[in-house]
């Protein structure tokens, strides 16, 4: 179908119609025509217009801002829940993975992370914050804990250069093989809609991991990721029922 010519009843409704087109010009990151050219170029109704962009936005393949229009997603990024660190995750993709410092150094760890890591009420730790970019797009926030007795010279490795779990793995002896993750939403606060290029409230998937390597605990690490950018996948199954207890009940 020709972009412009007007649209005709058929076995697909004009809304349908203008949702396929749509799919078809939008480019991420820009503005779709407004909803006035849209019903002079297709010659449909301002109702028509309205249902076919209100269904791309409930998929979450448009979205409305205030005052500027109405604006292609760049589609989300997916990961299946498995153990893998950011760099890998992102090379699995096809995308090319960057590391952004934000600070390292030794400081007084909350106490969840004192308490995973096993350290001592005074004991320091390294803390590693960093921005995780894909394709030079920012998707992550991650905001670390590290034992410094298991990783001395941690600051002087080349934390922005390599994956951390392959340089844990290959300098230290430690290859995480086990951890323990939870996952929740929140609003990006300034700071970090600042480092993640987001809007401030935008949605956040937080991961809270715990991760060890042969049964030694070695990372507390709570990243932020961008709602708009990311999204999860996991595959549910059941076991099957034993007949005579749970059919029973």
């Amino acid at each position: 179908m020709i972009a412009g010519t007007p649209l005709a009843d058929g076995p697909q409704p004009k809304h349908q119609q203008l949702r396929e087109l749509l799919i078809g010009i939008a480019v991420p990151g820009q503005p779709i025509p407004s909803e006035r050219d849209l019903m002079g170029r297709y010659q449909v109704s301002r109702a028509t217009v309205r249902k076919a962009i209100d269904g791309l936005v409930a998929d979450g393949l448009l979205q409305r801002t205030q005052g500027l229009g109405t604006f292609a997603v760049r589609p989300r990024l997916e990961t299946n829940l498995h153990l893998a660190s950011f760099s890998q995750d992102m090379r699995r993709r096809g995308l090319s993975p960057a590391t952004r410092i934000v600070s390292i150094g030794l400081e007084q760890p909350p106490a969840p992370a004192i308490d995973w890591l096993g350290l001592a009420d005074d004991e320091p730790a390294w803390r590693l914050v960093r921005v995780r970019l894909a394709d030079g797009v920012p998707i992550a926030h991650e905001d670390g804990w590290y034992p410094s007795a298991l990783l001395p010279d941690l600051e002087r490795r080349p934390l922005a250069d390599a994956s951390l779990y392959q340089l844990l793995g290959q300098d230290y002896g430690l290859w995480i093989d086990n951890a323990e993750q939870t996952v929740w939403t929140e609003p990006a606060t300034p700071e970090l809609a600042t480092r993640l290029a987001a809007d401030e409230g935008s949605p956040l998937l937080v991961f809270q991991r715990l991760s060890s390597a042969a049964g030694v605990p070695v990372e507390y690490v709570v990243s932020h990721y961008r709602g708009d950018r990311y999204q999860v996948h996991m595959t549910l199954t059941r076991e099957q029922p034993n007949a005579r207890t749970e059919y029973s009940k």
